[in-house]
């Protein structure tokens, strides 16, 4: 049994203002069809006694601790650096600022 017709999807479409040819229009319909059809199966399994789960296994943080730590010697990180100037990164100008 059809729930999307193809009328209701050149009714949609229009509001969108995305233009389908008839061919797209028929294939449209079936596709949300059996989207409709897969989310109608999905309301009969998920009674209220089954958890919504957003993923099958847990999920648990795995980000250290967030912990001050001395910085790295301005020396140390600048060597690294393909230019310095200052005790700063240069960089190129690119907004044609003094």
């Amino acid at each position: 049994m059809s729930t999307i017709s193809r009328d209701e999807v050149a009714r949609v479409a229009a509001l969108a203002r995305i233009e389908l040819r008839p061919d797209e229009l028929d294939r449209l319909a079936g596709e949300l069809d059996v989207i409709v059809e897969s989310i109608a199966k999905v309301s009969q399994v998920a009674t209220p006694d089954v958890p919504a789960t957003s993923h099958p296994l847990p999920m648990s943080n795995v980000f250290r601790a967030d912990e001050p730590q001395p910085a790295l010697p301005v020396d140390d990180v600048l060597a690294a650096a393909p230019e310095a100037e200052d005790g700063r990164f240069a960089v190129p100008q690119i907004l044609g600022e003094e």
